[in-house]
């Protein structure tokens, strides 16, 4: 089984890799920790998935870090990689988005695979269920999944995150999946702010997904022609995104996929904000601790 990290954007959000703050007891980086629980859940490769101008800092700085431990492989999302008959709209920078970025390591993968964010955190017990899932799947199918996690495990004290709402039906079947740019932490609740200035309360249980998401091979035929039919009604050239939870809702809503959700009792970890970092530190450091992650880790 591979990991596929989604870690594209990683230059420009940290300002430079050079600036990726360690948050491990030995200079960890969040990301050492994912490969780590990937590595110990069955995963023997990972693929990063990066820009093509950040490589060679990524390379030093991130991809040598972990040595023998897990074989390593690089990718590159590319504005230029589209459908055959499409061009790259005039002025185009922007990457054309996560869904996108899977689609760029189609080349590489013949097996199940785990795509996730390099910037968060999912803890090992986000990663047991992916495994025993990808194990038993048909290959050739269809037939996805995706880690579920309760929205208040994945709040912010310091601002406002993005996240995708989820709806399962009786058999713990994705049905729908909803992206809320602008949730707020309201004590033990939530409220999302909607595009149309007003705003949703949340209970905090709701089930919400942080892009953890398990699949076959067989993703990228489909993949590939949502991406062709993104492209010829694009609206926006410059900045519309081809996104994992639209294109997963449409393969559901044309009955072309089944996801099946794994609900994690683990907490997301992650650095929205400047001052999350020693909430971070703190959480890494009990996990130390209690004997859950060795440090150093590699």
């Amino acid at each position: 089984m591979t990991l596929l990290v989604l870690a594209a954007g990683m230059g420009s959000r940290y300002g430079g890799l050079k600036q990726i703050d360690p948050v491990g007891p030995h200079g960890e980086i969040i990301l050492d920790y994912a490969v780590f629980d990937a590595l110990r859940a069955g995963f023997h490769r990972v693929i990063f998935v990066i820009r093509k101008d950040i490589e060679e800092p990524f390379r030093k700085a991130i991809g040598n870090r972990y040595g023998k431990a897990i074989e390593v492989d690089y990718v590159f999302q590319d504005l230029t990689d589209l459908p055959q008959g499409r061009v790259l709209p005039e002025g185009r920078v922007k990457p054309w988005g996560t869904a996108h970025a899977i689609l760029v390591a189609r080349h590489l993968l013949r097996e199940p695979f785990v795509s996730i964010n390099a910037d968060d955190f999912y803890g090992f017990s986000s990663y047991q269920p992916l495994s025993v899932f990808l194990q038993e799947v048909d290959p050739l199918s269809c037939n996805f999944c995706m880690v579920g996690f309760t929205l208040r495990d994945t709040l912010s004290e310091h601002g406002a995150v993005a996240r995708g709402l989820c709806r399962m039906n009786g058999n713990d079947h994705l049905v729908e999946i909803t992206e809320h740019t602008h949730i707020w932490k309201m004590g033990s609740q939530a409220q999302s702010e909607l595009k149309n200035g007003s705003r949703l309360a949340l209970t905090g249980d709701e089930l919400v997904s942080l892009n953890m998401w398990g699949f076959t091979p067989a993703v990228f035929s489909p993949l590939e022609r949502l991406f062709d039919s993104f492209l010829q009604n694009l609206g926006d050239p410059l900045r519309e995104e081809f996104l994992i939870p639209s294109a997963i809702f449409q393969l559901i809503h044309t009955q072309k996929a089944t996801v099946r959700i794994l609900p994690t009792d683990s907490s997301w970890i992650g650095v929205t904000y400047p001052e999350d970092k020693p909430v971070v530190q703190a959480a890494i450091r009990d996990l130390v601790q209690e004997k859950i992650y060795p440090s150093p880790l590699f």
